[in-house]
């Protein structure tokens, strides 16, 4: 039997139209985005589908600088609708749902705390809360260190000001605190060596800063009711189980001052039993942590790139086949489950992590047109835009050499704006490069970049535009 953990993100965990597919055969998603968007409206907020369904809706970096609200509202509908298209269509029996950051409020309602509306309430109590305590200007910078390695160099700059943030795995933390200590920190470890990045977010979350806020979300909070949980739930940030209402207020309380431990809640998990780790929400970051932290751990990312209901249930299929296990049953005993010694089978190749790895707030990528990867004449590099891993290997080569970044930091989905600083402007000359490097006609002007900020979308839009006859000839002879 596979016991199963279904994880939800937190705020990078967004693309436009991240529903579409999955909605034209899934009758469960218009279902819950008509609750959603009800609820939504009545505590004047917009509706989240028109984010999840129109693949023409804002990209993520617009949404955090300009409509939050909107985002968190998206994020929310989004892991509830998959949540329940994975469990009540596909009968996935979860034995544990766990949350990153936000994805703790969303994993709240999927385990039955709150029903649909008061979890579209709580997320909006969080940014009534901001709103109603604005907190001191502050920041957060990615580490590719250990947690215990963050909290020496910490310990040895004396910033005590700076907190470890987020624990997202062996090399992966987040550090947050004022802006003044935090860019001595970044400095301080870029002269070590150590990746350091500052993420695009308004605040120092998960650090005392945010005190005022943090109660006034539990007041608000309180206001709701809390239920019995139907689905247990493992907290990576009160590193336990919660099994009562207490523990409930307890989290809402801690949500944005105490660190996520994602990787400590990762390793209890599976040393507990736990052999499955589902990614309930777009993308795929908590399953590359998680691949990172566990090696060999089984991994599913339904929503990695939109996906229709045929692809879902292959995607969940396909994990489980490469458990062992042809059932969905997650298991209806409470980890920690007994562990019994096997052999491992050799694992599967993973996706390689994100450099920076999962934040509420690190921004994320916007797949490119589906099934746009079409044959055609290879560009002057020898690349066939029919390979789109080759394409996007191709297209890493020439933005690291133009940027001078290293070309490990330029993954397929790191957002060029959001994640790595690189204008509109830049963006465009660099197309322009692959553009000719391929053979094809660059659009009249730049508008069509919009919204594809990422390798894999650039991958995407290269195939969609027409050959260059003659730049097409010289390239084949």
């Amino acid at each position: 039997m596979t016991a199963c953990v279904v994880m939800f993100p937190g705020q990078g965990a967004y693309f436009p139209g991240a529903l579409a597919p999955l909605a034209d055969d899934e009758p469960l998603v218009h279902e819950t985005l008509r609750t959603l968007d009800a609820a939504a409206v009545r505590l004047g907020r917009t509706a989240p589908s028109r984010l999840l369904l129109d693949d023409r809706a804002p990209a993520l970096a617009e949404l955090v600088e300009t409509a939050p609200a909107d985002l968190h509202a998206a994020l929310f509908a989004a892991g509830t609708a998959l949540f329940r298209v994975l469990t009540e269509r596909h009968g996935l029996r979860p034995a544990v749902l766990l949350g990153h950051s936000f994805g703790e409020l969303v994993a709240l309602t999927a385990a039955g705390v709150y029903d649909p509306a008061d979890g579209m309430a709580l997320a909006a109590a969080r940014d009534e809360a901001f709103a109603a305590c604005p907190p001191e200007p502050g920041g957060m910078v990615a580490l590719s260190l250990s947690a215990a390695r963050t909290e020496g160099l910490l310990l040895a700059l004396g910033a005590w000001e700076v907190v470890l943030a987020a624990d997202n795995g062996p090399r992966q933390c987040v550090v947050s605190g004022p802006a003044g200590p935090l860019e001595r920190v970044r400095a301080a470890a870029e002269a070590l060596g150590v990746g350091a990045t500052p993420l695009r977010v308004p605040h120092a979350f998960h650090h005392r800063s945010l005190a005022a806020v943090a109660d006034d979300f539990a007041r608000r909070a309180a206001a709701l009711r809390a239920r019995p949980a139907r689905h247990p739930l493992h907290s990576a940030i009160l590193g336990r189980r919660l099994d009562d209402g207490d523990a409930v207020a307890e989290l809402v309380a801690a949500h944005l001052v105490r660190p996520t431990r994602f990787a400590d809640a990762v390793r209890a998990l599976h040393a507990g039993g736990a052999d499955l780790f589902v990614e309930c929400g777009p993308r795929g970051t908590l399953s590359d942590l998680v691949a990172a932290t566990v090696p060999g751990v089984r991994t599913v990312a339904p929503l990695r790139r939109r996906a229709d209901g045929r692809e879902v249930a292959d995607a969940l299929a396909e994990a489980l086949r490469r458990a062992g296990t042809g059932t969905l049953d997650g298991g209806a005993a409470a980890l920690p489950l007994p562990s019994v010694p096997k052999p491992e089978p050799k694992p599967e190749p993973e996706p390689e992590p994100e450099p920076w790895g999962a934040y509420e707030s690190v921004p994320t990528a916007v797949p490119g047109p589906r099934d746009a990867y079409q044959g055609g004449p290879p560009g002057p590099g020898g690349g066939r835009l029919a390979d789109r891993r080759a394409v996007v290997e191709t297209l890493r080569a020439l933005y690291a050499d133009a940027l001078g970044y290293p070309p490990e930091v330029l993954t397929g989905d790191a957002d060029l704006e959001a994640d790595l600083g690189v204008d509109s402007i830049k963006q465009t000359e660099l197309f322009a490069r692959a553009v000719t490097h391929y053979g094809r006609t660059l659009p009249p002007d730049g508008s069509r970049l919009t919204g594809h900020t990422t390798l894999d979308a650039l991958a995407g839009l290269l195939a969609s535009l027409p050959a260059d006859g003659a730049r097409a000839t010289g390239a084949a002879s």
